[in-house]
């Protein structure tokens, strides 16, 4: 169990890790954004909720 544990500390394995995980969630966002049309709809009405309050 700790020869696992210290693989992560070396920098040269963490490298690949850390692009995995980013690569993952980058590919779950866009999933979030384009996967439902109707989801497409709501965040476009959301869009304009910063400039309500300068009416």
């Amino acid at each position: 169990m700790m020869d696992f544990l210290m693989w992560f500390t070396k920098f040269e394995n963490t490298k690949p890790v850390s692009l995995v995980i980013f690569f993952t969630m980058f590919c779950g966002v866009l999933i979030y954004l384009y996967g439902s049309k109707s989801r497409g709809q709501e965040l476009e009405d959301y869009k304009n909720i910063p400039l309500d309050d300068d009416k």
